[in-house]
């Protein structure tokens, strides 16, 4: 039981720091030419919502690696 809770823990600030991360690199690209006169705040819940897109893909594909790596114990 107790290593449920530790996984959960894990996956659940792995997931919030590779969204943060996103956000911060989504933020760095200069998307103001694409972006229509008043729907500014639009294109922010859009950047959002692919900014936890992409964090939730890398943060899966870092917990798999994570588990993958704890189950190398098994192969031998």
């Amino acid at each position: 039981m107790n290593a449920i809770g530790q996984t959960a823990l894990i996956s659940l600030v792995s997931h919030i720091i590779f969204m943060y991360l996103a956000w911060k690199l989504i933020t760095c690209i200069n998307f103001a030419p694409l972006i229509r006169k008043g729907r500014e705040k639009e294109a922010q819940i859009l950047l959002l919502f692919i900014a936890i897109v992409i964090g939730t893909g890398v943060s899966n594909f870092f917990l798999q690696v994570l588990q993958w790596s704890k189950d190398l114990v098994y192969l031998f």
